[in-house]
């Protein structure tokens, strides 16, 4: 049995409360950091949404995807990267997000998807 880590990529493109599927990329990342596995994490279309800082989601009683977010590098996930194009289209300001997050081309999504092991897109 091999004991090599194959490194993870996470692709979430949902906004951050429609459905449960930022939740469970979220979740996702988590666990998986959680049990040591190479994990990173994209933003891509209205998942950049999940980026935006001051998000009041207690009116929807939910819990907010920020603070989550602003947790990961207690979990040792480092590596967030987020779609500059759907950024600047939606107005995110990147710099401005819960968690540090590097901005990245369209070359360098395709970089991305070719150097992890495994893609997982929620």
């Amino acid at each position: 049995m091999s004991t090599s880590r194959k490194s993870v990529l996470v692709v979430s493109r949902h906004s951050p409360y429609g459905s449960g599927l930022a939740r469970s990329a979220l979740d996702h990342v988590l666990a998986s950091a959680a049990f040591d596995q190479p994990v990173s994490l994209l933003f891509m279309g209205d998942g950049v949404l999940q980026l935006l800082p001051d998000q009041d989601s207690q009116r929807i009683g939910s819990k907010s995807m920020a603070k989550q977010l602003s947790a990961l590098p207690l979990y040792e996930v480092d590596t967030l990267y987020a779609d500059s194009a759907a950024a600047q289209r939606l107005g995110v300001d990147l710099s401005a997000a819960p968690a540090p997050v590097q901005a990245v081309t369209e070359t360098d999504i395709r970089e991305l998807l070719a150097g992890h092991d495994h893609v997982l897109g929620f």
